[in-house]
Order: structure tokens, then C-alpha cells, then sequence
């Protein structure tokens, strides 16, 4: 069983340089259409400061800045080939832009488990801040630890 104590843990705080290949290329490989995506005046003409990601890059951009995890799960006694994403979720509050430089601060905010320990949770907070220290999003996640 995965130690309670561990829920208000915060992690080391990972950071990223948004650039504008894997925007493009992330719009492209979802299909999002929008010129914003792809298009740096057509970004700027729509009062933007550079291409704009598709709202689900925040997730793609998570995932290549955190560093995190082998530590996080070697602590809480996890074995990484037992781990599932369970469940994602997103509040977004800005834009997120080529060139902006992101900082994710995250924090186990629940640990639980069901099947009589079959299944434990890990549940995790990510605030996204960009260069300027807005929150451009919020991320939470459900990691599936199977026994």
C-alpha cells in the first residue's frame, strides 16, 4: 500500500520553452485546422504573440518537461511497469504561445485504493505558469497503480 503520508507532496518544479515545430506539428498530427496553429502572422493578426497551441498540448508539453515521475514512484514504492494513466483533466486560463516558457509546479493531492488494494490511486495537481507567472492551466491526474 502506497504511504498516505506522501499527499501534500510537491514535486521539483520542471520547465519547458514552448517552440513552434512541435506546435505545428501537434496541430497537425489532431487535426486542428485553425491558421493560429500553424501560421505565425495568422497568430499575430488574431492578437496573439506567436503560433497558439491546441489546448490538449498542455498535456504534451507536461509530459516532456516533467522529470519527476521515476523519482515520485521509486519514493512511493511503485514499480513503473504496474502504473496506468487513469484519468486526465484540464482548466486552462490562457493561451499558451511559441516562446512562452512554462514552470509546472505539481503536488500529490490524494492517494486511495479500491478492490482491497487491488488498485491504488495517485492523484496529482499541476498548476502551468508561463514566463510572466500567469497560470495558463491547471492539470489533474489519476495514476492507476495495479497490484
Amino acid at each position: 500500500m502506497i504511504d498516505h503520508k506522501f499527499i501534500g507532496r510537491t514535486e521539483p518544479v520542471t520547465r519547458m520553452e514552448v517552440e513552434k515545430y512541435p506546435i505545428r506539428f501537434f496541430a497537425m498530427a489532431i487535426g486542428a485546422t485553425d491558421p493560429i496553429h500553424v501560421d505565425e502572422e495568422a497568430a499575430r493578426a488574431a492578437g496573439y504573440r506567436s503560433v497558439v497551441a491546441p489546448p490538449t498540448y498542455a498535456l504534451c508539453a507536461q509530459s516532456l518537461a516533467e522529470q519527476y515521475e521515476s523519482q515520485m514512484f521509486a519514493d512511493l514504492g511503485v514499480d513503473p511497469g504496474r502504473v496506468l494513466h487513469g484519468e486526465q483533466g484540464f482548466t486552462y486560463h490562457e493561451p499558451i504561445c511559441a516562446g512562452d516558457k512554462l514552470e509546472f509546479r505539481t503536488r500529490i493531492t490524494d492517494i486511495y485504493d479500491k478492490k482491497g488494494g487491488a488498485l491504488e490511486f495517485i492523484v496529482t495537481q499541476t498548476d502551468i505558469t508561463n514566463q510572466t507567472g500567469a497560470v495558463v492551466a491547471e492539470s489533474r491526474t489519476v495514476i492507476v497503480v495495479r497490484n
